[in-house]
């Protein structure tokens, strides 16, 4: 699965490359500290893909408290529905914040 790390992630967001954030954990967490873009919780994804094939030739980077939930829903869509454009934040939310 593909990975981006957070100095990556940063830089392009800076140079104003298409990305769509996707935060793939819990409202409530989303809510205490995001780096922007949608929720849309894991246990949802599957009725929300529409959303997420608006975005495309963008690339989708899933991101998660630490990288272990967004690894789980890039999996998911790559192998149930064919969205394959996505990277996973590597450390997630908590490696964004320490940087």
């Amino acid at each position: 699965m593909n990975e981006i790390s957070v100095t990556e992630l940063k830089s392009r967001l800076a140079s104003g490359d298409q990305l769509m954030l996707v935060d793939v954990r819990e409202p409530h967490e989303h809510d205490e500290y995001n780096l922007g873009g949608v929720n849309i919780p894991v246990t949802e994804l599957p009725f929300r893909t529409d959303e997420l094939k608006n975005a495309e030739g963008n690339t989708i980077v899933l991101y998660c408290q630490n990288g272990n939930r967004s690894i789980l829903a890039q999996k998911l869509l790559a192998m149930q529905f064919k969205i394959e454009n996505t990277v996973n934040l590597k450390g997630g939310a908590n490696a964004w914040r320490e940087a």
